[in-house]
């Protein structure tokens, strides 16, 4: 399907998440610029994508050249090792705010893709996006600022918008293979903390609608039902036939957030889960 009027996006990381964003947006007609931090796979992405750069987000004068005229930037990032979230993402979002700060030609829209880690351990209560932060860890805290600094350059003719996504999963990253060598293994805690999920094809119509709709703010994006991870293991090993985990109940859960994600808001502004209910 093409569309009557054409937009320029940058999409700055195109990994899962970028990757299926990109091949959505290629597909409607869009004049897609999309980076990347490795030359081999260039080919790849010049199959969705109107222009490929190469380069490091330290790069200043690339990622200017990233930026420079587009109606839309999207950045959606993530670490390549653990230990590297201050580099990958707040360092990331300091040099993108810099950049476009320093343009002459301001994109109209800045999307980002976050994490509810941020909001911390909130004992299995429902939260919203009004919901004051608590990071607990390192990361999440790194997380946290990441969030201050891009809404920072949001402004009457430049909207930020934060999507908090729950944890992620879809074609090539099923749950099963996220979690199956956990099967018939003993965690700790009762099982009581909740989770909560996003499938891929949500994750790419909750961020069509950030951009058609030109969204400001933070917006959670997570399915309909969070699960408490009790549930979740059984029903996931369950339908694969695998042995479920035992619980612990002497040792308490190392889980650093335990919240249960309002998705209304973003609903709201036009979003249809395709998948409302976690799939297993």
């Amino acid at each position: 399907m093409r569309l009557t009027e054409t937009n320029k996006i940058a999409i700055i990381g195109c990994g899962y998440v970028g990757r299926a964003i990109a091949s959505f947006w290629h597909d409607r007609g869009h004049y897609l610029t999309v980076t990347t931090t490795t030359p081999a796979k260039v080919p790849e992405l010049e199959k969705i994508a109107s222009r490929v750069i190469v380069t490091k987000a330290d790069r200043l004068d690339r990622l200017s050249e990233v930026i420079e005229g587009q109606d839309t930037i999207l950045l959606s990032i993530g670490p390549r090792q653990r230990g590297l979230y201050r580099e990958t993402y707040l360092e990331t979002a300091q040099n993108l705010v810099k950049v476009i700060q320093e343009s002459s030609n301001q994109p109209k829209q800045l999307i980002y893709t976050g994490s509810y880690s941020v909001l911390g351990d909130n004992q299995g209560k429902w939260v919203d996006e009004n919901t004051p932060l608590t990071p607990i860890t390192e990361n999440s805290e790194i997380l946290a600022e990441t969030e201050q600094v891009l809404l920072s350059v949001g402004n009457e003719a430049l909207k930020a918008c934060i999507l908090r996504l729950g944890g992620i999963y879809g074609p090539g990253r099923e749950l099963i293979k996220i979690f199956k060598s956990w099967s018939g293994t003993t965690r700790p805690g009762k099982g009581e903390d909740y989770s909560n999920w996003i499938h891929l094809n949500d994750i790419v119509g909750g961020l069509e609608v950030a951009r058609s709709q030109r969204l400001e703010g933070i917006y959670h994006l997570a399915g309909d039902r969070p699960l408490q991870t009790g549930e979740f293991f059984e029903r996931l090993f369950a339908t694969h036939q695998l042995p479920s985990i035992t619980w612990d109940g002497s040792t308490p859960s190392k889980r650093p957030y335990n919240s249960r994600l309002d998705n209304g808001k973003i609903k709201a502004a036009g979003l249809k889960l395709i998948h409302p209910e976690i799939e297993f």
